[in-house]
């Protein structure tokens, strides 16, 4: 157990953040989270821990780590940003009753037209698959 919080504070280290209490329980909680987070659940559950943290502080932290390139954010949900810790490129399933995300780490072969690309040089994709999750249509 000792080394395995050595080994993610030197991983945290790396985000060249200052290393609160705070701050560590919030890269804690993201850290290989695969639920794509709002601000508002990770404040919600790093809380527990940490009663005095504010939003705001689980709101800059996020950011920080965004510009830092350490997570992305997803504006899949347009009443709350989602985070994402898995930053390497890939797609996602979102179900549009309960807003669930699944990552789909398959390359999928996409391409457009020259003639729709505008003078674009494309660089990568992201694609949302939207649907209802089998919870949801099991109800």
């Amino acid at each position: 157990m000792k080394s395995t919080i050595i080994v993610n504070i030197k991983k945290y280290r790396a985000t060249g953040i200052k290393l609160t209490p705070q701050r560590l329980a919030i890269l804690e909680y993201i850290d290989g989270n695969k639920n794509h987070p709002s601000a508002e659940n990770i404040h919600e559950a790093v809380s527990r821990k940490y009663p005095m943290m504010s939003l705001a502080t689980v709101y800059k932290t996020l950011e920080t780590l965004k510009h830092r390139g350490h997570i992305s954010e997803l504006s899949i949900d347009p009443k709350r940003r989602r985070y994402d810790p898995d930053t390497k490129p890939h797609h996602h399933l979102i179900c549009i009753t309960c807003k669930q995300i699944i990552d789909i780490e398959a390359e999928l072969s996409l391409s457009i037209p020259d003639e729709l690309k505008e003078g674009f040089e494309i660089t990568g994709n992201h694609v949302e698959f939207y649907g209802i999750c089998s919870k949801c249509r099991s109800r």
